[in-house]
């Protein structure tokens, strides 16, 4: 497949995103061609990659210093002690700011490790390498870094460009279906908020898409890259219009937040889940059409996608749920920070509701 090429211009960075096969074979080439040179790199690998691809990076690279640090990727393992263990590597080895800390698995990898390269010496150079779909689509890109806490999903963190992402298609072989259905769900959440004709092409190739046949799977990750490289440009630092991105987040990260980050439920069900529930609030709040609303949810039963609230969830849950949601760092208030849905291709965003309100759905939802 010939490689295909996004450019990301913030405030602060400029800087590619390459799509393609066989990526990993030609890593000091594509560093090379993009300008970035160093003598050392710290490649943080999660440990569910395929050894060959480690190995594909390691002898493109041979020229360099390599150490590689393989890190347990779970949402319990995104927090501070990650970071410190990547910063008390780059302290130990002598790192210097010209050197790369290069990201190796998924959106938990990514955010861990690029957290560690705006800390150390406050800021060293990250390329990130993304080896699921949903990181290819949405984490590895605008620049979002972060861990968790006890008190919720990414509340500790910082806005921080790579130099570089690498998104190779050949990883994506090696994920599970449900693997794929979930970076499938960050696709489709691209289509709701930006663009119809999009969301078209997605309802009509579904199948294709999820079978990762070429080239529907090339176009569909090119064109939700392409979204997020629109809004990301227009509003690094999420003061406005970057808030739609978090279409069905907030609900999604109050989901995992309630179950502990367990692996009952993963990121990208959570966002399936809370796009569920933020539609099905948009049509109550009589936003949403009742046929937009069944073309949408029937398009996500169609692709296999089977979370409903209540296979994790019952009322006595209600509380816990709505506290997460009321720590979401979007809220600047006692009320909590929505993204909604008035058609396909029409986000709202900062509207904002009471406890009381959402607290009075979500107890229909749940015993419905």
């Amino acid at each position: 497949m010939k490689q295909t090429r996004l450019n990301i211009v913030t405030k602060t960075e400029k800087y590619p995103i390459i799509i393609g096969s066989n990526l990993t074979s030609s890593v000091s080439k594509i560093f090379k061609l993009n300008s970035i040179y160093f003598d050392k790199c710290l490649i943080v690998v999660d440990r569910g990659v395929p050894k060959k691809f480690i190995s594909n990076i390691k002898r493109s690279l041979k020229n360099k210093k390599i150490y590689v640090l393989f890190f347990n990727a779970s949402e319990k393992n995104k927090n501070i002690n990650s970071v410190n263990k990547i910063l008390e590597i780059l302290l130990d080895k002598n790192f210097s700011r010209n050197d790369v800390l290069i990201s190796l698995g998924g959106g938990i990898t990514g955010d861990v490790s690029g957290f560690a390269a705006s800390l150390f010496k406050r800021g060293l150079r990250f390329a990130n390498i993304p080896t699921t779909l949903l990181a290819q689509v949405d984490s590895s890109i605008g620049g979002k870094t972060g861990v968790n806490s006890k008190y919720g999903k990414n509340l500790i963190g910082s806005f921080y460009q790579p130099s570089l992402v690498l998104s190779d298609i050949e990883f994506l072989k090696s994920l599970s279906k449900r693997e794929i259905i979930c970076g499938y769900g960050e696709i489709l959440k691209h289509s709701l908020i930006e663009n119809k004709k999009f969301f078209s092409f997605l309802n009509k190739n579904l199948k294709k898409i999820l079978s990762l046949s070429s080239p529907f799977i090339e176009k569909a990750i090119y064109e939700s890259c392409k979204i997020k490289k629109k809004i990301v440009e227009k509003d690094e630092k999420e003061t406005a219009l970057r808030k739609v991105l978090n279409f069905g987040h907030t609900f999604g990260h109050a989901y995992e937040a309630s179950l502990g980050y367990n692996r009952k439920l993963n990121h990208g069900e959570g966002v399936i889940l809370g796009m569920k529930t933020a539609l099905n609030f948009s049509l109550r709040e009589n936003m949403l059409s009742k046929n937009e609303y069944n073309l949408i949810l029937n398009h996500i039963d169609n692709s296999g996608i089977s979370v409903s609230i209540k296979k994790y969830f019952s009322i006595k849950d209600l509380n816990k749920i709505l506290s997460f949601m009321i720590k979401d760092k979007k809220n600047n208030s006692e009320k909590i920070n929505l993204v909604l849905l008035k058609k396909i291709g029409k986000p709202i965003f900062n509207k904002q509701y009471s406890k009381k309100k959402l607290g009075i759905f979500m107890k229909k939802i749940l015993t419905n």
